[in-house]
């Protein structure tokens, strides 16, 4: 048990000290970054259970999620926050629940996250992909329908992670759901790297060959 937290740990050590060193960031100024993580979610299916703790658990790792509760302070303008939150993380984390798609914000947060070509890993709690559904009531614009349910397809075909709260194991659903984050972070940091890499190395060539014709 505790070899697997140290091993935990240590994973997420490298990829804070990725995310420093692309940034340029001593670890005092962590708290002044962007959040890593946007946690998507409907609050009264699982402000409590899963998206609460996972929010508690990746911040116990020294990383820095964003869930509405815990970030947001009376007098900010909601969608100015959650909108510069969600084009600013590396990974997003949509929990479906079965009153997600009564709301509003639980869809424009989802389909900004996919307009934005942000990894999403979708959390499928209580409910099946094929459950969930953008309902036409009336008080939507199509437009606004047709974009909503876009993102939602989008998610439905993501590959993600089932959990059933009356019969499965939270905690290690937990250790599941973080691993899976660290990992997408890791390899979002990889693939950055590897374009300041190509990048460095295209400049210096054209450095080369401007030189050559001098």
């Amino acid at each position: 048990m505790h070899r697997c937290q140290s091993h935990t740990k240590n994973f997420a050590s490298k990829i804070l000290n990725l995310i420093h060193h692309q940034k340029g960031e001593n670890f005092p100024k962590q708290l002044h970054r962007h959040s890593d993580v946007f946690i998507n979610h409907r609050g009264i299916d699982t402000k409590r259970t899963i998206s609460g703790l996972l929010y508690n658990h990746l911040v116990r790792l020294g990383l820095n999620p964003f869930l509405d509760t815990k970030n947001m302070k009376p007098g900010d303008r909601l969608f100015h926050k959650i909108n510069h939150a969600v084009r600013h993380c590396k990974v997003g984390v949509a929990v479906f629940s079965p009153h997600y798609c009564e709301s509003y914000f639980c869809l424009h947060e989802l389909a900004l996250m996919m307009e934005t070509k942000k990894k999403v890993i979708p959390i499928f709690c209580d409910v099946k992909p094929s459950q969930l559904q953008v309902k036409d009531d009336g008080s939507r614009p199509v437009e606004e329908l047709q974009r909503f349910r876009w993102a939602l397809e989008e998610a439905k075909y993501t590959v993600g992670l089932p959990f059933d709260s009356l019969e499965g194991d939270l905690s290690e659903f937990l250790k599941i759901a973080t691993k899976a984050v660290m990992n997408n972070l890791l390899e979002i940091e990889d693939e950055e790297e590897n374009r300041r890499t190509e990048y460095d190395r295209r400049r210096y060539m054209r450095k080369y060959i401007d030189q050559k014709r001098m």
